[in-house]
């Protein structure tokens, strides 16, 4: 249900975004941020903890790029969270007892150690490889090229990471029997 409403916000930014322009898609991405906090509250009586993250780190961008009427605040969202991300994952892969890919998923999947490790590392790269990649595109290239990098290169390359996860964690699964 998450992705989904991730991949509609998203949606909805790129569709204002080819009707009117940046400024007004970043303010929707706002609306759309905050309506899926509040369906979450809603529906589950609880908001995921990433989505509020989400919603303030949108909001936050999303207001400089309105306010000072530059779009360059709302390309470098994306490289921010995604450097986060893989910080947090190199921290967890040599600080913590366990990657943090594992605590979240351990539940259920179950493989090795070294495979979680192997999984997290992966990840951690991955954001860190497309967060370099939207500053050259956000730097490099045309608005359009960046918002339809970001509303689909970025949502292509998250889906083609998660199959090769899938993939690898069957064959480690498979190598075990």
């Amino acid at each position: 249900m998450k992705q989904i409403l991730n991949i509609l916000q998203m949606l909805v930014f790129f569709i204002i975004y080819k009707f009117y322009n940046i400024f007004i898609a970043s303010g929707s991405l706002i609306i759309t941020s905050g309506l899926i906090c509040l369906f979450y509250w809603i529906v589950y009586n609880q908001i995921d903890k990433m989505n509020l993250f989400s919603f303030f780190v949108i909001s936050f961008f999303s207001v400089l790029t309105i306010l000072f009427h530059n779009t360059q605040f709302i390309k470098w969202k994306i490289t921010i969270i995604y450097t986060i991300f893989s910080i947090i994952l190199l921290i967890s892969q040599f600080v913590t007892k366990k990657p943090i890919m594992q605590k979240f998923l351990e539940n259920d999947i179950k493989i090795s150690n070294i495979n979680w490790y192997n999984i997290n590392f992966v990840w951690s790269i991955f954001f860190l490889i497309c967060a370099v990649l939207n500053i050259y595109i956000a730097l490099y290239c045309s608005e359009t090229n960046w918002v339809i990098f970001k509303v689909f290169g970025l949502t292509i390359l998250t889906f083609l990471l998660i199959l090769v996860t899938g993939i690898y964690i069957n064959y480690t699964k498979f190598k075990k029997k």
